[in-house]
């Protein structure tokens, strides 16, 4: 029989029968830097084909089961199965106050136990599940394993209503805001310092946009009772040739989090219209992550929150249930870990919090 104690040397499968604190020890001390997930990613995959009511596919280091029971909704329950690289915090280790430290405890190594158990112990749910683990969630967005999946096959993320396992302290987090990053670019002319009247200083042709920045008054908008807050930043600033030279070019990187009730291109275009007369003669994208809307009207939606308990929250800070909002299908986030620990090197997480999450999804899909 295997060692089921924390910390102890991993096996070579997963046993779903541990509960799901056990579980993500096990997950902890299976390492999945993000890029090296297919050890981990073939030990979930063998442990959901031994289950006889669940269809797998798997899509690189993406595994993806379903049941397939006729129910008249179906829910995505995913999570991403990489984690940050390791900073001296695994094997796994539980202290005499039910807390299990180690790398992706939090984040989110303790939401995808979840997953599992739930997948693994409600072979007859009230609801049709599909269940996704995904890779590369860490890293640059092309080589997300959700983005890939929903470029590739689509089909496998259809669904009525989806809940990602991201720590969310056990509260319910409405969809997401978006993340929009621009490079704001003034041009001036180069001259020597000491002859700084023939040339045209670039850096201070920034100084509208600060300015505006400066003077910004965010919206606070409410949707499905939720207020999100919007922020317009400058995020960084370069610009200088050298101790003696007038600067001919200058670039401020401005990041816009908003809302869910804007649209991709709508945030572009409220970006320009701020800034569209600050001198600014290079306004150049070169990140965007669009927002995801709570979706809290749905009767799925509303069914989730009774059986989970508590006041839901906006997300303020981008995740991929705007992959699924994409595609149409409403989500929020909820997992057991606190995201103010995510990515520490003292990384932690409450195994009570990891109980009832598995407790409060169990009874949303069997009552």
């Amino acid at each position: 029989m295997p060692d089921t104690t924390p910390g102890a040397p991993p096996a070579t499968g997963l046993d779903l029968g541990l509960d799901a604190a056990l579980l993500t020890a096990r997950l902890v001390d299976l390492p999945s830097v993000s890029g090296t997930e297919k050890p981990l990613a073939d030990a979930i995959e063998r442990a959901l084909r031994a289950l006889p009511h669940l269809t797998v596919d798997r899509h690189g280091n993406n595994v993806v089961a379903r049941t397939d029971l006729g129910r008249a909704e179906r829910v995505v329950l995913a999570g991403h199965i990489d984690t940050v690289p390791i900073a001296d915090n695994v094997p796994s280790r539980l202290d005499d106050d039910g807390m299990l430290w180690g790398c992706g405890t939090c984040d989110m190594k303790s939401g995808v136990a979840v997953q599992l158990r739930i997948a693994a112990t409600v072979p007859a749910p009230n609801r049709d599940l599909t269940f996704i683990f995904y890779d590369n969630e860490e890293v640059a967005a092309e080589l997300n394993g959700l983005r890939l999946l929903a470029a590739d096959h689509p089909e496998w993320l259809a669904a009525d209503f989806a809940v990602l396992l991201e720590p969310s302290d056990g509260q319910v987090e409405g969809g997401c805001q978006g993340t929009l990053r621009v490079l704001l670019s003034t041009e001036g002319e180069r001259a020597h310092s000491a002859r700084s009247w023939m040339g045209s200083n670039a850096i201070h042709a920034a100084a509208p946009i600060l300015a505006r920045l400066a003077a910004y008054e965010p919206r606070y908008p409410v949707i499905d009772g939720l207020e999100y807050r919007e922020g317009l930043n400058a995020v960084g600033i370069s610009g200088g040739v050298a101790g003696n030279v007038i600067p001919d070019a200058c670039v401020v990187t401005v990041n816009f989090r908003y809302a869910p009730d804007r649209t991709e291109d709508e945030a572009v275009a409220h970006v320009r219209e701020v800034f569209a007369d600050c001198g600014v003669t290079d306004f150049q994208v070169v990140d965007h992550s669009g927002a995801a809307m709570p979706g809290l009207s749905h009767p799925a939606a509303a069914a989730f929150i009774e059986a989970v308990g508590g006041t839901p929250q906006p997300k303020y800070g981008w995740t991929d249930v705007s992959r699924f909002s994409a595609l149409g299908v409403p989500a929020v986030n909820y997992g057991p870990g606190n995201p103010h620990l995510a990515h520490k090197r003292d990384e932690r997480v409450e195994t009570a919090k990891i109980l009832a999450a598995e407790e409060r999804l169990r009874s949303w899909l069997t009552l």
